[in-house]
């Protein structure tokens, strides 16, 4: 199985600029909480490293662009979202809804509504 992370954000250093000036100045109304809970203003949290390099899931993480550019602009997602996917990617399923990743309380609330091994 591939989990597949989508950020409520657009790739480029233009865009992380303006995402680091929104976490610092505004972080409240920062409309990304999977980028709050696994990133601090700077860099990946440490928890969040650990977990991914101990877990035997095919991680990939996009940008929302970069996600409609290779899975297509036709999929109606909300954004934050993790899916997940069969080897060949062609069904895509919701593993946590925007809803669901706004309501975790924290990096453990993340891990813990993972797949485990």
């Amino acid at each position: 199985m591939k989990i597949i992370f989508v950020y409520n954000a657009d790739s480029g250093k233009i865009n992380a600029l303006f995402d680091i000036g929104h976490k610092i100045l505004r972080p409240d109304t920062y409309s990304c909480n999977l980028c709050s809970l696994t990133h601090g203003v700077f860099s990946e949290k440490e928890e969040w490293r650990k977990y991914r390099e101990a877990t035997q899931h095919e991680l990939e993480f996009l940008h929302k662009d970069e996600f409609e550019e290779k899975y297509g602009e036709n999929k109606a997602y909300s954004y934050p979202v993790i899916l997940k996917t069969d080897e060949d990617a062609k069904n895509l399923e919701v593993l946590l809804s925007t809803e669901e990743i706004n309501g975790l309380s924290g990096l453990e609330d993340l891990v813990k509504s993972l797949p485990r091994e």
